[in-house]
């Protein structure tokens, strides 16, 4: 590994880095998203129960001890069940802007390494042609035969930094719209949650 990272010359470090920093934020990100999952309609019907039964304190309690933004978006609509409906309204959409980029952390870092990774391989092919080049201009001023030995360090420099590169780039994109999509799921399960409290809450009778 060593050999074939000296090879491709000094564009291989930072090609490297950027794997590293990809691997370690896949990781912690679907560490997270696993953690914050929940059966969503199991939870929801059991709020919907307890607001039925006008048990708000069970309710919130339900939330608390539940992870996840789901549950926590729902407390905040919940705490103002007395309040009219457009107030809960905007205390949810708040409570859900501070929550989806919870979801959302460390996907730029991501995003941002799929796109630089093969631009970053792309650089190091053009300085390995440069490297065969020069390696050309000297032997042809020097009047001296070119052998393919003499240009074998540019070639592996060019080939090496492409297919790391590429390497890197489409795992990272893979992953990094994966992610995304687990976002969006969230998302609308958020929305559509928030919905059906709203509903439960502007249709029930007085509270307990």
């Amino acid at each position: 590994m060593l050999e074939i990272i000296q090879k491709g010359g000094p564009v291989m470090i930072p090609i490297i880095l950027c794997s590293i920093v990809a691997l370690a934020v896949s990781m912690e990100r679907f560490y997270h998203l696993h953690r914050v999952k929940i059966d969503t309609q199991k939870f929801l019907d059991t709020i919907v129960d307890s607001i039925r039964r006008n048990k708000i304190k069970e309710a919130l309690q339900v939330c608390e001890q539940t992870p996840g933004p789901i549950p926590q978006i729902l407390r905040v609509g919940i705490l103002r069940h007395d309040r009219p409906r457009e107030e809960i309204r905007e205390a949810i959409q708040d409570a859900a802007q501070h929550e989806i980029p919870r979801l959302e952390q460390n996907l730029g870092i991501l995003g941002t390494i799929s796109h630089i990774a093969p631009l970053l391989g792309l650089l190091g092919t053009v300085t390995g042609l440069v490297r065969c080049f020069q390696i050309i201009q000297e032997k042809s001023t020097a009047m001296n035969p070119i052998n393919p030995g003499d240009l074998a360090g540019g070639i592996w420099e060019a080939l090496l930094t492409t297919v790391a590169g590429l390497t890197v780039a489409i795992p990272a994109i893979v992953v990094y719209n994966y992610f995304v999509h687990r976002v969006e799921s969230f998302v609308n399960e958020m929305e559509i949650s928030a919905g059906q409290l709203l509903d439960v809450l502007s249709n029930r009778g007085t509270l307990a």
